[in-house]
């Protein structure tokens, strides 16, 4: 098999698993490509010495499996550059929660035996589309997570008028909005009360940023309806964030998110279970009285 490897270059204390990763895939005699900004951070910053492997920069590269090691940040960036290449990807968990790379360090042995074996789920996440005239968000407009529309250089609300399919939904006074996938759920939607929804649910939620209204709460419309936005502000701009990547917009500009046509594959291992994930990470609805 041909792997091709993203990672986070700042966890410095997370490199041994790095260096364990290589020795597993290079003792099953696997091919190899790594991204050159993760193999530099290796060799020239943690001294590690790395078998020989091909290097990619970008989205130039071809595999069967892409590996992301890291946090729920890197797997994040490693799903932009997959695109829609249709790789499915592997998540390998060396930050703190891990609800997208959910795989152990300590489980690295048994999941590529499983792997090599064949013995392994791919689940189809939905992706968001962002369209707008703002070239800077245009370069990278897929979301695996959420776009986010935030106030930027002012402590005032903004005003975000919001349509459904061309009709009006309302308009949100508020810190900002948050339009997520059902993977992005459990993320930025859920810290500021948007609900928890099941990956295969085929919906997105919006959910308002400290909105002034109280009879204002989160709703959940289907995955193939078109959201249109148009932004005011006090201070005439406002920020987007798309999975994290932030660009300033002036106030006005409209923006238009869709599903995008293609879809992001999550390898997990067998037996997976969605809500077994929700309890052990999150705790949900533990009782520790």
């Amino acid at each position: 098999m041909k792997f091709a490897i993203f990672g986070n270059t700042y966890q410095a204390s997370k490199s041994v698993y790095a260096a364990h990763l290589f020795e597993l895939l290079a003792h099953r005699g696997a091919e190899i490509s790594v991204c050159r900004s993760f193999h530099r951070f290796l060799t020239s910053d943690m001294n590690l010495h790395l078998p020989e492997v091909e290097l990619f920069d970008g989205r130039d590269f071809t595999a069967d499996m892409v590996i992301s090691i890291g946090g729920d940040g890197t797997f994040l960036k490693a799903a932009s550059r997959v695109g829609d290449k249709g790789i499915p990807i592997l998540g390998i968990n060396t930050g703190r929660l891990g609800f997208l790379a959910d795989i152990s360090p300590d489980e690295m042995d048994i999941t590529f035996d499983e792997i090599y074996h064949h013995i392994y789920n791919v689940e189809t996440r939905s992706v968001l589309q962002l369209q707008c005239d703002n070239p800077h968000l245009q370069r990278e407009p897929f979301a695996l997570n959420e776009i986010a529309i935030l106030k930027h250089d002012s402590s005032s609300m903004i005003t975000i008028h919001t349509a459904i399919n061309g009709a009006p939904l309302t308009t949100y006074q508020a810190d900002g909005l948050v339009i997520a996938t059902p993977t992005g759920s459990t993320a930025y939607s859920l810290s500021v009360g948007g609900p928890i929804i099941v990956p295969h649910s085929n919906s997105v939620v919006i959910t308002p940023v400290a909105p002034h209204s109280l009879n204002v709460r989160p709703i959940v419309i289907c995955d193939d309806w078109e959201i249109t936005l148009s932004v005011e502000s006090r201070s005439h701009n406002f920020l987007v964030a798309v999975d994290g990547r932030s660009e300033s917009c002036r106030e006005h500009t409209q923006l238009h998110i869709r599903k995008a046509p293609y879809s992001i594959r999550v390898v997990k291992r067998p037996g997976h279970i969605f809500f077994d994930t929700l309890r052990q990470k999150m705790m949900w609805g533990a009782d520790i009285r």
